[in-house]
């Protein structure tokens, strides 16, 4: 017993001792009844079928459906980041970043991008023969693309109302 004193009392010095907060990120459960969170949840949803709609087929033949994909992946993946961020309540933790205009820049772009995805995806329906797996799942993938966009432009609504209130308060 003396020897466990002994070494324990040994070690204490060598081993400097951190203050470390053990605090854990909140789940905000409320976020997904929220206008914001179910414009999120649907443009995860959707933006993923977008990509697994195109990704299934042979896109890679033509150009503009490897644009499609990119686009879709690209702000898919960012999307499900925010979601991750906004559910977790760690944009309450970071103050340091201005998360209002991050998500109007984020967003905004989304649909930007989103609508030129949209307006291609749609035009290469025209590639396909009509009744074929690829024509149809271009065509399903060009719906969904559109209504990517209009989720990603409801967000933008959303994302401006909240960056010009927080610019008022300032």
């Amino acid at each position: 017993m003396e020897r466990a004193a002994v070494v324990s009392g040994r070690r204490s010095p060598s081993v400097p001792e951190y203050n470390i907060s053990t605090s854990t990120l909140s789940f905000d459960q409320h976020f997904t009844t929220t206008a914001e969170g179910i414009l999120l949840l649907a443009e995860i949803v959707c933006g993923m079928l977008v990509w697994i709609l195109v990704g299934g087929t042979e896109y890679f033949q033509l150009s503009a459906l490897c644009w499609v994909m990119f686009v879709a992946i690209l702000c898919w993946v960012q999307t499900v980041f925010l979601f991750i961020i906004y559910l977790t309540g760690a944009h309450k933790r970071i103050s340091q970043i201005p998360w209002t205009t991050l998500s109007l820049c984020l967003n905004c772009s989304a649909a930007a991008l989103y609508l030129v995805t949209a307006v291609v995806d749609a035009l290469s329906v025209n590639q396909a023969i009509k009744g074929r797996h690829n024509y149809n799942c271009w065509a399903a993938s060009a719906f969904f693309a559109f209504l990517t966009t209009l989720c990603y432009a409801g967000s933008s609504y959303l994302s401006y109302r909240a960056w010009k209130t927080t610019e008022e308060e300032q």
